[in-house]
C-alpha cells in the first residue's frame, strides 16, 4: 500500500520534469526581452539563495535540537521536510522565471498557445509540490515506519513555508508599495514603466513571494494534513493498517487525476480564460471522486462502518475545495459587487476607499466560514473525526492543479510587465494584459483555497494533539471554566494578531525605504524622467532584499517558541486552548487580509480599465492608496497566517510528551 503512492509521485515528478522540457523548447524573443528577464531571473535567484542560506541556519539548530529530544530518525525528518519544501519552491520558481520571457514572446501568436504555455509553466511547481510532498511522506514513512519522525518531518516543512511566505511576502509587497506610490501617484507614470527605479525589484517579488511561496505554503499544507490523518489514524484505530495508508491513497488518485486533468486546458470557443482554467479543475475533481470510490470501498471492509460513512467526506472535500473557489472568486473579481463597491468609493477620496476595502473584507468571511463549518458537521457526523481527516485530505489532494493556477499568476504578471518594458506591440500587450488579469483572479482564489485547507488541516492536528494526550494517560476537558484553557484562547488569538502586525509593519518599513531610494533617483539622476537615462535597478533590489530577510527571522520563530514556553509554564490544557485560539482568529484574520487585499487591488484595475475616470484620475489615486494597504494584507501577513497556524499546533504535537 506504500509503494504505490512512492511510484504515483515519482510519476509526478517525471510529468514535471516533461513540462520543463516543453517550457525549454519555447522562444524566448530577444533584445530588450531576453535582457530584463535576465535582471528578473538574477534578482529571484540571488534572494532565494540568500533567504535560504539564512534560513539554514536556523534549520542546523532545530535539527540537532530534534537529535537530543526525539533522536535520529526526528531529526532526519525534519531535515528532510525542510529540503522537499525548499527545492519545489526553488525549482518552480526558477521555471516561472524562464517561463515568463516565452510567454511574452508567444503572445504574438495569440491567445491560446500564450495560455497553453503559462499554465505549462505553472504546471511545472504544481507537480513538483504534489510529487514532492507525497514522495517525501510516503517514502520516508517507508523507510523509519515512526510517525513523531513524520510529525517532524511536517514542522520541516512548515518552518520552511513560514520564512517562505514572510521573506518572499515583505520582499514583493515593499518593491510594489514602493513602486506604486512614487511611480503612479507622485510621477504619474504607467505600471511597470521601465523608467521606474523599483520595476525589476517589483518583477522578482512576483516569483519570490506568489510562486516560490505559495509553493512552499501549499506543500507544507499538503504534508501537514496527509501526516496528521495518518497519525490520527493510528491512534483511533491502532490495528488497522489501512487507516494510516487511505490518505496517502487518495492523494495518489488525485495527482492522477490532476495530470490528466491538464490536457483539459484549452481556450474554448468564446476565449474566455478562466473558464479554460477551471475545466482543468472541475475534470480533476470528477475524476478525483471517480478514484476514490473503489479505493475508499476496500478500504472500508476493516473499519466496521458503511462505506458511504468515509466516502461522502471526501466528496465534501472537495466541494469545499469548490465552494471556496466560487466564494473567493466572488469577493475578488472585478466583475462583482464587492470590488465594484469599492472602485466606487474611490471617487469620494482616499478614506472612503480604505472603509470600503476594510469592510468587504470582514464580509468575506462569513461564506468560507458557513461552508467550512457545514463541511466540519456533516463530516464529523458521518465518519467522526478521522472522516474530518478525509475531507481535509480530499480537499488537499487537488494541490497539484491548485499550484498550477497560481503559478501561472507570477509567469503572466512577469510577461505583461516584460511586454511593457520592451514596448512590444499593441496586440502582445492585450493577451499578456488578459492573462495578467485572470492570473489576479486565480492567485486570490488559491490563497483562499490554502486558507481555508490549512484550517481544516490544523483541526485535524489538535485532535492529533487531544488523542495523543488522551493516550498519554491524561485526559484533558478543554472547558471555559478552566482558567487555564480560556487564557490559552486569549494568546492563541493575540499570537495571530501580532504575528500579522510584524509582518504589516516589515513591509511597511521596507517600502519606506525603496520610497526613498525611488524618489532619489528620480531626484538625481537627469533624463530619467525623459527615458533618456536608465534607473539603478540593482539598488533597490538589494534594499528589498536585506530587508526581507532581516525583518522574517522574528515572526517566523514566534511560533516556534511560543507554543513551548505556554505548554511548559502553563500546561496542556493552556497549550491546547492556544491552539484552538490560533485556528479560530487566525482563519478570520486570514481570509479578511486576503480576500480584502485582492479586492483592493482589483478595484484599482477595474478603474485603470477606463471606468470611474480611469488611470489619473482622482479615484485611480485613492484606489491605488487602498491597494498599497491591501497588498501586505494579500500577498504577506494573511497567507503567512497558515503555515503559522500549523507550525504552532506541529510543535505542540512534537512536545505532547514532555507535558504529561
Amino acid at each position: 500500500m506504500l509503494l504505490f503512492p512512492i511510484i504515483v509521485s515519482i510519476f509526478s515528478l517525471i510529468f514535471a520534469y516533461f513540462l520543463i522540457r516543453e517550457v525549454k523548447k519555447a522562444p524566448s524573443g530577444s533584445g530588450k526581452m531576453i535582457e530584463i528577464a535576465q535582471g528578473i531571473r538574477e534578482g529571484a535567484v540571488s534572494y532565494l539563495k540568500r533567504q535560504y542560506k539564512a534560513v539554514a541556519q536556523v534549520a542546523v539548530v532545530l535539527f540537532f535540537v530534534l537529535f537530543l529530544a526525539l533522536g535520529i530518525k526526528a531529526a532526519l525528518g525534519f531535515l528532510i521536510g525542510a529540503i522537499a519544501s525548499a527545492a519545489s519552491g526553488f525549482i518552480g520558481m526558477m521555471i516561472s522565471t524562464q517561463a515568463n520571457v516565452k510567454v511574452a514572446e508567444a503572445a504574438k501568436k495569440g491567445l491560446a498557445s500564450t495560455l497553453n504555455l503559462a499554465f505549462r509553466g505553472g504546471s511545472v511547481t504544481g507537480f513538483l509540490v504534489a510529487g514532492l510532498g507525497l514522495l517525501s511522506v510516503a517514502g520516508f514513512y517507508f523507510l523509519a515506519q515512526d510517525l513523531k519522525a513524520l510529525v517532524a518531518l511536517g514542522f520541516g516543512g512548515s518552518l520552511i513555508s513560514v520564512f517562505a511566505r514572510l521573506g518572499g511576502g515583505i520582499y514583493t509587497k515593499a518593491a510594489d508599495v514602493g513602486a506604486d506610490l512614487v511611480g503612479k501617484i507622485e510621477q504619474g507614470i504607467p505600471e511597470d514603466d521601465p523608467r521606474n527605479p523599483a520595476v525589476i525589484a517589483d518583477q522578482v517579488g512576483d516569483n519570490v513571494g506568489d510562486c516560490a511561496g505559495m509553493a512552499a505554503d501549499l506543500f507544507e499544507t499538503y504534508v501537514v494534513t496527509l501526516v496528521a490523518a495518518m497519525v490520527l489514524g493510528s491512534l483511533l484505530f491502532p490495528d488497522l493498517s489501512s487507516a494510516l495508508t487511505l490518505p496517502l491513497m487518495l492523494g495518489s488518485i488525485a495527482i492522477l487525476a490532476s495530470i490528466i486533468s491538464t490536457f483539459f486546458v484549452r481556450l474554448p470557443k468564446n476565449q474566455s480564460i478562466i473558464s479554460a482554467l477551471y475545466h482543468g479543475l472541475i475534470g480533476a475533481a470528477l475524476l478525483s471522486a471517480i478514484g476514490f470510490l473503489p479505493v475508499i470501498l476496500k478500504a472500508t471492509r476493516g473499519f466496521q462502518m458503511p462505506f458511504l460513512n468515509l466516502y461522502l467526506p471526501a466528496i465534501i472535500g472537495l466541494l469545499i475545495a469548490g465552494g471556496m473557489f466560487l466564494i473567493t472568486d466572488y469577493f475578488t473579481s472585478k466583475k462583482y459587487r464587492p470590488v465594484r463597491s469599492i472602485a466606487q468609493a474611490s471617487q469620494s477620496g482616499h478614506g472612503p476607499n480604505i472603509i470600503a476595502g476594510l469592510a468587504v473584507g470582514m464580509e468575506s468571511t462569513i461564506l468560507p466560514i458557513i461552508l467550512i463549518s457545514i463541511g466540519i458537521l456533516i463530516s464529523f457526523a458521518l465518519g467522526g473525526m478521522y472522516g474530518l481527516a478525509i475531507a481535509a485530505v480530499a480537499m488537499l489532494s487537488l494541490t497539484g492543479l491548485i499550484i498550477a493556477l497560481d503559478s501561472y499568476g507570477p509567469i503572466c504578471d512577469n510577461a505583461a510587465g516584460i511586454s511593457e518594458m520592451a514596448g512590444l506591440s499593441e496586440e502582445s500587450r492585450e493577451i499578456t494584459d488578459a492573462l495578467d488579469s485572470v492570473g489576479n483572479t486565480t492567485k486570490a482564489i488559491t490563497k483562499g483555497y490554502a486558507i481555508a485547507s490549512a484550517g481544516l488541516a490544523a483541526l485535524v492536528l489538535f485532535s492529533a494533539y487531544t488523542q495523543e494526550l488522551l493516550n498519554l494517560g491524561k485526559k484533558v476537558q478543554f472547558v471555559l471554566e478552566d482558567p487555564r484553557v480560556l487564557v490559552g484562547l486569549l494568546l492563541g488569538g493575540v499570537i495571530a494578531y501580532y504575528f500579522a502586525s510584524l509582518a504589516m509593519t516589515a513591509v511597511g518599513k521596507s517600502a519606506g525605504k525603496v520610497v526613498e531610494e525611488v524618489r532619489r533617483q528620480f531626484k538625481e539622476i537627469a533624463g530619467l524622467m525623459a527615458g533618456t537615462a536608465k534607473p539603478d535597478y540593482s539598488k533597490c533590489v538589494d534594499i528589498v532584499t536585506k530587508a526581507a530577510l532581516r525583518e522574517m527571522i522574528i515572526p517566523a520563530l514566534l511560533p516556534v517558541a511560543f507554543p513551548i514556553l505556554v505548554g511548559v509554564i502553563l500546561g496542556p490544557e493552556a497549550l491546547g486552548g492556544l491552539l484552538i485560539g490560533s485556528i479560530i482568529v487566525g482563519i478570520f484574520l486570514a481570509l479578511q487580509m486576503t480576500s480584502g487585499g485582492a479586492a483592493w487591488d482589483n478595484a484599482k484595475k477595474y478603474i485603470e480599465e477606463g471606468n470611474l475616470g480611469g488611470k489619473g484620475s482622482f479615484a485611480h489615486q485613492a484606489a491605488v492608496t487602498g491597494d498599497t494597504v491591501g497588498d501586505p494584507c494579500k500577498d504577506c501577513s494573511g497567507p503567512a497566517i497558515n503555515p503559522m497556524i500549523k507550525v504552532l499546533n506541529i510543535v505542540a504535537l512534537l512536545i505532547v510528551g514532555f507535558l504529561v
